[in-house]
Formats: C-alpha cells, structure tokens, sequence
C-alpha cells in the first residue's frame, strides 16, 4: 500500500465511524479524535474498521501511532510492506 491509498483507507476508515467528518480543516498532523469529536468508542470502531479493511493486526501498543492522518498511513504503509 503506498501513502496516497493509505490516506484513502484511513480517511474512508474514518468515515465509516464519523459520517459527517469533514477533512477539509483536518492537517495530516493534526489529531483527529479531538477534530471530529470522536470518543472512545468511536476511536475503537475506528481501529477496529481499519484493522478489517487492511488485514493489518492493530495492537493496543500501536494506537498512540494512529492519533492523526499521518501517523495512521504510515503505520499502514509500515504495515503493509
């Protein structure tokens, strides 16, 4: 998976759990849960549905990776290898 499809995939992850995420004001380094007021469940939904659509093993150690867009593709760019 190269950075520009795992944008797409976490982006689409995303919106699986926050419909109505806008993306438009978010910067790649900029954390998201807090963003789209995400809580904890929906963060977990949102690993969860990541995890599936990757085939990627998502650990408890790796979420503090998966807090903004550019940590999530490069976890699944890393991952996907």
């Amino acid at each position: 998976m190269n950075r520009t499809e795992a944008l797409a995939t976490v982006k689409e992850s995303i919106a699986g759990v926050v419909p109505d995420a806008d993306f438009t004001t978010l910067g790649p380094d900029d954390p998201f849960r807090d963003a789209l007021e995400m809580d904890s469940l929906d963060f977990l939904s949102f690993v969860e549905v990541l995890s599936e659509r990757t085939g990627l093993r998502i650990e408890d150690e790796d979420t503090p990776q998966l807090t903004t867009l550019s940590g999530c593709a490069d976890f699944l760019v890393a991952g996907t290898r």
